[in-house]
């Protein structure tokens, strides 16, 4: 872990501390950075998700998926029902 100064809005601080929970103020900005981190990753993985639905075959795979089952492509069975 490295020692850095900054220079970090009081109010900012204070509010995120107090929703947060954190102690310190050290641990506010680990938590921050880690939540950043980790929305960035979400944001990434969503968007190259959206990238590959562009290019899905929605009807191949209904295809493969009942051929899988054994039933018509767009005849669902219905177990159990009456």
């Amino acid at each position: 872990m490295s020692a850095t100064q900054i220079d970090i809005d009081d109010d900012a601080l204070s509010e995120a501390m107090r929703l947060s929970g954190a102690k310190t103020k050290k641990e506010m900005v680990n938590i921050a950075l880690r939540e950043y981190a980790e929305r960035r990753r979400r944001t990434e993985r969503r968007a190259r998700h959206l990238e590959n639905a562009q290019h899905w075959d929605e009807e191949g795979f209904q295809q493969r998926h009942a051929a899988e089952k054994g039933t018509p492509a767009g005849q669902h069975s219905h177990k159990g029902a009456a």
